[in-house]
C-alpha cells in the first residue's frame, strides 16, 4: 500500500506515458486493495483482486452475499476511498484512520471521488459506474472504535457498480472511460 501519492503517481506517469497522449482529462492511481472475507473481521490487504462484474470482488464477504448490509444490490460490489481523505480526517480532526480501517476496497490517490457519483470510470481493465457516496456510519464506529462519523463526513468515499470484470493491481490507473487506450 502507499501512502505517498506524489510518488506512486509520478511512478504510474512514466510506465504510462498515453495518458498525457490521449486528452485524459483527469487520472488518479489504486494505491492499496482490501477484501473482507468474513464480517466483523480485518480486512486484508492484496496486490491484486479479482473484480466480477454485478457481483463484487472475488473472496470479499459482499461477493458472496455474507456482509454485515448484504442485499445483492449494486452499491454494494466495490468502495473507494481517497488516500487524501484519510490524511484530510487525521489533520482536521486528529483521527488516524488507516486504510483498512476504513473498510474500502479500493484506496486512490489523485482522483476527487465525489465527482464520479453517475459517472463511468475505469481501473485498470475493469469498468465501474460510480454510484453514490459512501458516508461513514455507526457501524464503521463500532467496528473501528474510533469516532470516524464527523471525520470521515462526505469524505468517505465512493460505491460503485462493476459493470465489466477484470483484474485490478495495485498502482493500475483509474480513468474516466471515454478516452482512448482504456
Amino acid at each position: 500500500m502507499h501512502m505517498d501519492c506524489a510518488e506512486l503517481e509520478a511512478k504510474v506517469e512514466r510506465e504510462n506515458s498515453w495518458l498525457r497522449r490521449s486528452g485524459v482529462r483527469w487520472w488518479g492511481t489504486v494505491a492499496g486493495l482490501f477484501i473482507g472475507p468474513e464480517r466483523m473481521q480485518p480486512m486484508i490487504s492484496l496486490p491484486e483482486v479479482t473484480a466480477l462484474a454485478g457481483r463484487g470482488l472475488e473472496g470479499d464477504r459482499y461477493c458472496r452475499s455474507t456482509g454485515t448490509f448484504s442485499k445483492g444490490l449494486p452499491t454494494n460490489q466495490i468502495t473507494l476511498i481517497e488516500v487524501e481523505a484519510l490524511q484530510g480526517a487525521k489533520q482536521d480532526s486528529g483521527l488516524e484512520i488507516s486504510a483498512e480501517e476504513s473498510r474500502r476496497n479500493v484506496l486512490t490517490c489523485g482522483v476527487a471521488l465525489n465527482h464520479l457519483v453517475g459517472r463511468e470510470f475505469c481501473i485498470g481493465e475493469v469498468r465501474l459506474r460510480g454510484l453514490k457516496l459512501c458516508e461513514p456510519c455507526s457501524h464503521l464506529e463500532k467496528v473501528t472504535a474510533k469516532k470516524v462519523i464527523a471525520a470521515l463526513r462526505h469524505r468517505g468515499g465512493l460505491r460503485a457498480e462493476i459493470l465489466v470484470s477484470g483484474a485490478i493491481r495495485v498502482g493500475d490507473v483509474i480513468a474516466e472511460t471515454d478516452s482512448q487506450n482504456l
